[in-house]
């Protein structure tokens, strides 16, 4: 580990001992993982974490969230949120990620509140900065905190200190809400994104790890990881996947030629 990441570290351990206590919305995802697991051995029995259940997070996740957790012996708290009864949330908007967060954290600090934790935390970093992020202006506005952020630590930095803290998280592919696989201004519904769940899982089974399943209305643009679009391309298994994506209710299957990469749907604003 060279000096500066060491550096940053220890900033990130002196940050989470300031505060004394802390509630951490947790995902399960890389970033969530490592400030949890960060927050239990600096604050020990003083950290708690809370995942919120709804329809647009992937349930195999809300599982290995529940393990995680449970392997890091920190108490794991878990709460419905359902986004799409929020009005302005369903028609998505290009700022929809700011009413589900408003919620969420809205939620969060009571339960902070509850349990006698003194802060709210997320797990944003500093390569967050570089995306349209309307979900980052509400933790703003709250007063949520965002230690891996303020001690500089970017993504890369993180996996590569979650692999020496010995987290399996640390190769986990990026995580996204399930919403984020829809063009603004596209309704979301339950249906749609089960059957975005469903691909995707279909995906995950066939062996690919990082990848996106966008949904435009009967059409199913599919992005993989530069590696995995490669393999997909000499796999002979398209008509398999356009079989099985068309059983979900899809009518066109296509794969992106640019791969998966993050807030592609952002591309058009």
């Amino acid at each position: 580990m060279d000096n500066n990441l060491q550096a940053k570290l220890d900033k990130l351990e002196d940050i989470l001992a300031e505060m004394g206590s802390a509630l951490i919305a947790y995902s399960g995802g890389v970033d969530s993982t490592f400030l949890l697991g960060a927050a239990k051995r600096v604050l020990e029995d003083k950290v708690v974490a809370l995942t919120a259940r709804s329809s647009t997070y992937p349930a195999s996740e809300l599982g290995e969230a529940l393990q995680m957790a449970k392997e890091l012996g920190v108490r794991h708290l878990v709460v419905d949120s359902e986004e799409l009864d929020i009005p302005g949330f369903r028609e998505n908007p290009p700022d929809r990620c700011y009413y589900c967060k408003t919620e969420l954290f809205t939620k969060a600090f009571s339960v902070a509140g509850e349990q006698g934790m003194g802060y709210v935390c997320d797990g944003s970093n500093t390569d967050d900065e570089g995306d349209y992020r309307p979900g980052m202006r509400a933790a703003c506005d709250l007063g949520v905190r965002s230690p891996l952020k303020e001690a500089g630590l970017t993504k890369e930095e993180i996996r590569i200190s979650s692999r020496q803290m010995g987290l399996p998280t640390w190769n986990k592919p990026a995580l996204a809400c399930l919403s984020s696989r829809f063009p603004y201004g596209e309704t979301i519904t339950p249906e749609k994104l089960s059957m975005v769940e469903r691909a995707e899982a279909f995906l995950h089974s066939l062996g690919y790890r990082q990848l996106r399943v966008r949904h435009h209305d009967a059409m199913a643009r599919i992005e993989l990881a530069p590696e995995e679009l490669k393999k997909f391309m000499k796999s002979g298994q398209a008509d398999k996947v356009a079989a099985e994506l068309k059983a979900l209710g899809y009518t066109y299957i296509t794969v992106d030629l640019e791969g998966y990469r993050t807030g592609s749907m952002n591309e058009v604003l």
